[in-house]
């Protein structure tokens, strides 16, 4: 299928085709006209590399891992690959988690203003303990 056809029925423009076709994520031969063609597999191979990115593979990850055209898939680097992504994603919502309770306390914090104070008062005093937990 030519690249239009690709784009219509993956989503994707056409210009980001292109792109990781460059990246060599994608492989196209080219008709004498200089036409891009593609095989059945692209559309195949274009939701894995959107799927992955979507999961925080950067390219250079799904490039070593997508099949290359002298060999097949790499069982073992895959799902190491995987795992590994996992465990990454386990430890970024434990920062998260915490990172979202920091926060919390601190609308807690700016919101228990006591009475009389301005608010610039009042971002001084939340400093000022902000600074003495830090």
């Amino acid at each position: 299928m030519q690249i239009g056809e690709l784009a219509k029925r993956s989503g994707l423009a056409a210009s980001r085709i292109r792109f990781y076709e460059e990246q060599g994520l994608l492989r196209a031969t080219r008709q004498a006209n200089g036409y891009r063609t593609y095989s059945p597999d692209a559309l195949v191979t274009l939701n894995i590399i959107i799927s992955a990115q979507r999961a925080g593979f950067s390219l250079e990850d799904i490039s070593g891992l997508l099949p290359s055209e002298d060999a097949g898939w790499r069982h073992d680097e895959l799902l190491s690959a995987l795992h590994k992504k996992v465990e990454d994603i386990k430890e970024m919502q434990k920062r998260l988690s915490q990172t979202r309770k920091e926060i919390e306390s601190l609308i807690t914090s700016i919101q228990s203003r006591p009475d009389g104070l301005t608010c610039a008062e009042n971002a001084d005093r939340v400093l000022t303990h902000f600074k003495a937990v830090t």
